[in-house]
């Protein structure tokens, strides 16, 4: 038997971006599903340090850890990119990745499973995934390039972004949603069935991404989500 990708998405769950080991166990201990690694001073997709990462990773104790590994120009600039953080004890990589782009070149780390982040500035949707399935991608993700106050849904509108995440349900990748997130978002993107919602500033005081996590802000993401029951397709 031929197995069928799930239709209905299990609950989609809190991605939060640290920057260093402190703010990781800040994060770990208010609820965060997910730990991600990335200098918010060097832009959407900026690579921190491989022991800084590897303190984050250490920090995430019994939560989950990614890291973002860049915005690379072509596949062997990516392939360097995640080998330089394949062994830092991450439980996911993200690369940054243009809609279109060719996988010439591009090696993805054995063992260790990468997320393609695709920016909404360039117009991603469903059509784009099955190709990033095609390279070896194990998800793939929506973010935005800049940040400047534009929230994701800004650029692409709900049902494109509906498209998006069925279409990685659909080749069994794990998807994602970030992009100057507020909390207020999150019951319009949990309804479309993500892995998970990524914030940086929207969890900061005074929604300063360069700032420091906000604990009660955190703990407020954490408890909202974890309030969305699932939305079960018909058949």
């Amino acid at each position: 038997m031929i197995p069928v990708p799930p239709t209905s998405p299990p609950r989609t769950r809190l991605l939060v971006s640290v920057r260093d080991a402190a703010e990781a166990a800040l994060a770990r201990d208010h609820g965060a599903d997910l730990i991600d690694a990335k200098d918010p001073d060097r832009g959407a997709l900026g690579a921190l340090p491989a022991d800084t990462v590897r303190a984050i990773a250490a920090a995430a104790g019994d939560r989950l850890s990614s890291a973002v590994a860049g915005e690379p120009r072509d596949g062997a600039q990516a392939t360097a990119c995640l080998a330089a953080l394949a062994g830092t004890g991450v439980g996911y990589l993200k690369i940054a990745w243009a809609p279109g782009r060719e996988s010439a070149g591009l090696r993805l780390p054995a063992g260790l499973p990468v997320i393609a982040v695709l920016f909404a500035e360039d117009g991603p949707d469903g059509a784009d995934v099955p190709a990033l399935a095609a390279a070896g991608f194990a998800g793939a993700m929506i973010d935005t390039r800049g940040k400047d106050g534009r929230r994701l849904t800004d650029h692409l509108p709900l049902p494109r972004l509906a498209g998006f995440t069925a279409a990685c349900r659909a080749h069994g990748l794990l998807s994602g949603l970030a992009g100057s997130l507020a909390l207020d978002d999150i019951p319009a993107l949990a309804a479309l069935g993500p892995g998970y919602l990524g914030f940086r500033g929207g969890l900061c005081a005074a929604a300063d991404r360069t700032g420091r996590l906000d604990p009660q802000r955190i703990a407020e993401g954490a408890r909202r989500l974890a309030a969305i029951v699932p939305r079960v397709e018909a058949a």
